[in-house]
C-alpha cells in the first residue's frame, strides 16, 4: 500500500503530481489554512503530514495517542512553527525545505529597499487614488540608495545574496552583525553589536532565524539608534519586530520608512502599520516565484521519499 500523506494547502501542481506518482495523497482543495483538530485528526489518518510556515502545529497535534504519522515534512525553511521538543518526545522525524528560498527572498529584499526608498508605495496609492496631480519638482521625493551602507542582521546564504545583489546593482556598501564573525567576509564591514549596525546603516535588513533569541530584537531602543533617515527591512520573520514599536516609530519619524514582507500575527497586521504611509507593506512573498515554490515542494518530495525508503533524509531538524 501506498503511504497516506496529508498536503495542507495548494502546492505547485508539478509537486502535487510527482506526490500522486507515489503517494495516496490528500489534498486541501479548498486552500483554507487547517484547524487544530483537523491537524490532530490527521495524525492518527496519515503516514505523514506535510504542514507549511503558517500552519501552527504545536504539542496538542503532536502529541495525539494512537498517532500515525512518522514524519512532519515541512514546506519552508521556517520550523518555529512547529513545537520540536513535543516532536522529538514523539518520536517524529521533522524535516524543512531550505536554501532554495535564497535568490527569491534575496530579490524581494531589495525590492522592498527601493519601493521604500523611492516611496513607490506611496506613489501607486495617489495614483490609484485618482489623487495625482501631475510632475511637480518636489514631489515625493525619495532617497538615492547609491554609496549608502546596508546592514544586515545575520550573514546567512540570503543576506550575502541580498549584498550581492545590493552592492552590484545599487552601489551600497555592506556592513553586518551576527553572532560570529564570518571567515569569508565578502568585503563586508562587521560590527561586533547591533546597537552598533543600527547607527551606522542607511539600510537595516534582517536576515535572522526566529525563536525566543530573536523576539523582538527591533524594538523603540533599536529603533531610536538609527538615523532619522533610514529605512527597516524584514523577509526574515514577523517575531523579530515589535511591532507596535515601529509603528510608532514610523508614525512619529524616527526612522524615514520599513519595508516589510512578514509580520508577527500573520495574517493580521497592526492596523497603525497598515495606516502609516511610510511602510511598503507585502503579503509574505519572499520564496514566491514558480521555480522557488516548486523548488521547495521537490524538496519535500525527497525528504519523504528518503524516509519512506529507510534512509535519512537530507534537510532533517529533527
Amino acid at each position: 500500500m501506498k503511504p497516506k500523506i496529508l498536503i495542507s494547502r495548494q502546492w505547485p501542481d508539478a509537486v502535487q503530481q510527482r506526490l500522486a506518482a507515489r503517494y495516496d495523497v490528500t489534498l486541501n482543495a479548498t486552500d483554507t489554512p487547517l484547524t487544530l483538530d483537523q491537524l490532530a485528526a490527521a495524525m492518527t489518518q496519515y503516514d505523514a503530514l506535510c504542514p507549511t510556515v503558517s500552519d501552527k502545529v504545536p504539542a496538542q497535534v503532536l502529541s495525539v495517542p494512537n498517532a500515525r504519522v512518522k514524519i512532519i515534512a515541512n514546506y519552508g525553511a521556517g520550523f518555529e512553527h512547529i513545537d520540536l521538543g513535543a516532536a522529538k518526545a514523539a518520536g517524529l522525524v521533522v524535516t524543512n525545505t531550505p536554501d532554495v528560498l535564497t535568490d527569491a527572498t534575496a530579490e524581494l529584499a531589495v525590492l522592498l529597499m527601493l519601493m521604500t526608498s523611492r516611496r513607490a508605495g506611496e506613489g501607486e496609492r495617489e495614483l490609484r487614488a485618482g489623487q495625482w496631480a501631475g510632475w511637480r519638482p518636489t514631489h515625493l521625493l525619495g532617497q538615492s540608495l547609491a554609496g549608502k551602507t546596508l546592514g544586515l542582521v545575520g550573514y546567512g546564504r540570503i543576506a550575502r545574496a541580498t549584498a550581492l545583489r545590493a552592492r552590484a546593482a545599487l552601489g551600497m556598501q555592506i556592513a553586518y552583525y551576527s553572532r560570529r564573525r564570518a571567515t569569508d567576509e565578502d568585503g563586508a564591514t562587521y560590527h561586533d553589536s547591533l546597537d552598533s549596525l543600527a547607527a551606522a546603516s542607511d539600510v537595516l535588513s534582517l536576515h535572522t532565524p526566529g525563536g525566543p533569541e530573536t523576539h523582538h530584537m527591533v524594538d523603540a531602543a533599536l529603533l531610536g539608534r538609527m538615523k532619522p533617515t533610514a529605512i527597516l527591512i524584514n523577509t526574515a520573520r514577523g517575531t523579530v519586530i515589535n511591532e507596535p514599536d515601529l509603528a510608532k516609530a514610523l508614525t512619529d519619524g524616527v526612522i524615514a520608512g520599513a519595508g516589510l514582507d512578514v509580520y508577527q500575527g500573520e495574517p493580521k497586521v497592526d492596523p497603525v502599520l497598515l495606516a502609516a504611509p511610510n511602510a511598503v507593506l507585502l503579503p509574505h512573498l519572499g520564496s514566491a516565484t514558480l521555480e522557488t515554490r516548486t523548488a521547495m515542494g521537490m524538496k519535500v518530495a525527497d525528504n519523504l521519499d528518503a524516509f519512506f525508503d529507510g534512509k535519512p533524509p537530507h534537510d532533517r531538524v529533527a
